[in-house]
């Protein structure tokens, strides 16, 4: 179906940071996938684990224990301080399981119609609910009507959430990304997260965070909340937890972690041995090849080259990242930058109309880093003096 508006390539293989499509042009991959190719593509553990795996058993469904399923969830709950894990296919489908948990436990609590606070230009997913919850009207036109029992406010405001609660006594979580990636790379204030905590101690509310795109080593933390000091009581993640195999996971503490029992929420294919597989592997690669630090230090030295190589471009507005996380916002809608880069054998993205995105591998190493520098704002100076003229008629 016409769901996608896709580029003019195909790639047939690839090899780290690097693609090749099918009439052999090389590409530097500063998108991940969209943030999901943490360990580059073709990485040998992961394709070690999937031809081992692969090998041995693919599916026996949930109605069983699940030997690596029950690994994975003992390395991600240890790495991420929670105490539970639900295994989905996506992040969507993590999102609903948090979405559903965070519902069962506010009637468990005698709520009759709980709301969850969420953001202003937030993405959390196209399922129904997850649609609902995501502040976009484009992406949620036409599909009406939505799903009830959501609350929305501003990013990065706190004086929102207060109103909201002093106004409404049927909230019972805020839902929300530690960085908005789909919003324009958008990093809240640092009280931002640490309030939000606070207030729901005070409220007796659940906090999910919304890790999917942040989580996983992105932002130079395994996940982004980190940068705060705080913990969630739920945490969604999935993009770069599988790199390219489809996996998702909703993680909890405390008590939202005892929400669900038997018959309260499941998944045919979540979980299963080969995705789970996969999922540790990944997990192993990030901590032996320190790849959280190289995120750090990579993306902090990508920040400081991009802000120096653009301080006097007129056109650029600000240029805001953590980690591998970057975003270079211009005053004007830069969608055909896209296409240029993709000539220049260069894969970026860009988001909310006029910010480029970058999320490229957390492999990405300095020679890379420096071509992609080059080459980046050597496109947008181009883009800026082409569109100068007819922008500011």
């Amino acid at each position: 179906m016409a769901t996608y508006k896709r580029l003019p390539v195909t790639f047939a293989h690839g090899d780290g940071v690097w693609l090749w499509d099918t009439a052999g042009k090389q590409y530097l991959d500063a998108l991940s996938g969209i943030a999901v190719c943490g360990l580059g593509h073709a990485h040998p553990a992961v394709t070690a684990a999937i031809c081992e795996q692969a090998g041995q058993l693919l599916h026996t469904s949930n109605l069983y224990h699940i030997a690596e399923q029950e690994r994975l969830g003992a390395l991600l709950t240890q790495r991420a301080g929670m105490d539970r894990v639900f295994f989905a296919n996506s992040g969507a489908e993590a999102n609903e399981a948090a979405i559903k948990l965070a519902r069962l436990y506010a009637h468990r609590r005698g709520v009759e119609n709980p709301a969850i606070l969420v953001m202003e230009n937030s993405f959390h997913g196209r399922t129904l609910a997850t649609l609902s919850a995501t502040g976009n009207r484009k992406v949620q036109a036409g599909f009406e009507p939505l799903v009830q029992g959501f609350v929305r406010v501003p990013y990065d405001d706190i004086e929102a959430i207060e109103i909201a609660a002093a106004n409404r006594s049927n909230i019972v979580a805020i839902m929300v990304e530690p960085i908005q990636g789909e919003g324009g790379i958008r990093i809240p204030a640092e009280d931002y997260l640490p309030r939000l905590r606070t207030l729901c101690d005070r409220e007796g509310w659940l906090l999910i965070f919304d890790e999917i795109q942040t989580g996983m080593g992105r932002s130079g933390r395994w996940f982004a909340h980190e940068h705060a000091g705080i913990k969630p009581d739920v945490m969604t993640l999935a993009k770069a937890l599988g790199n390219g195999v489809p996996i998702g996971a909703c993680l909890a503490r405390g008590a939202a972690a005892e929400v669900f029992t038997p018959g309260a929420h499941g998944s045919t294919f979540g979980g299963n041995p080969l995705a789970c597989r996969v999922g540790r592997a990944v997990l192993e690669t990030i901590e032996n090849e320190e790849l959280i630090d190289n995120a750090a230090s990579q993306g902090a030295a990508l920040l400081t080259a991009f802000r120096a190589a653009l301080k006097h471009q007129p056109g650029v507005v600000e240029i805001r990242g953590r980690g591998l996380m970057l975003g270079i916002e211009l005053d004007r809608p830069c969608g055909e930058l896209v296409n240029a880069a993709l000539d220049a054998g260069l894969l970026i993205n860009v988001t909310a109309e006029r910010v480029i995105r970058l999320l490229p591998p957390l492999i990405l190493a300095q020679p890379e880093a420096e071509q992609l520098v080059q080459k980046l704002t050597h496109l947008i100076g181009q883009f800026l003096s082409a569109t100068s003229a007819s922008f500011h008629q």
